[in-house]
C-alpha cells in the first residue's frame, strides 16, 4: 500500500487524448470505456517508473540479460553449388534477360 500510495502523490495522470494517441500510434482500436480503463492503468505504470527512476543504480553494472546466452556464429564461407546457372535459371518463374535473372523493382 505504501506503494501505491507514493504512486497517487505523485499525480502523474495520462487524459483520455493522451491515450488515444498512444493507442493510434500503437495502432490498437479503443472503446471509450478502454481509454478511460487504460488511462487510470498507465497512469499507474508511469507512477511506478517515476519510483524506479529514485533508486540509486550507480554501483550497478549495466546489463543487457542474465541468462548467459550467446549468440552461435558461423563464419562465412563461399559455397560453390552443384547446380549450373542453367539450371537455376530454367527453374525460376522471373523474368530473364539474357543469362539473368531480372529482378523486378519493389518500389515504384
Amino acid at each position: 500500500m505504501l506503494v501505491l500510495a507514493a504512486i497517487l502523490s505523485l499525480e502523474i495522470m495520462l487524459n483520455e487524448e493522451q491515450v488515444r494517441k498512444v493507442a493510434k500510434l500503437a495502432r490498437i482500436a479503443l472503446t471509450d470505456e478502454e481509454v478511460t480503463k487504460f488511462s487510470s492503468q498507465l497512469s499507474n505504470v508511469l507512477g511506478y517508473v517515476e519510483i524506479l527512476n529514485e533508486v540509486d543504480v550507480s554501483g550497478v553494472e549495466i546489463t543487457s540479460q542474465v541468462t548467459g546466452l550467446t549468440n552461435v556464429m558461423e563464419k562465412d564461407a563461399v559455397v560453390k553449388s552443384p547446380a549450373s546457372r542453367e539450371e537455376i535459371l530454367a527453374c525460376s518463374e522471373l523474368p530473364k534477360e539474357g543469362d539473368q535473372i531480372r529482378v523486378l523493382p519493389a518500389i515504384k
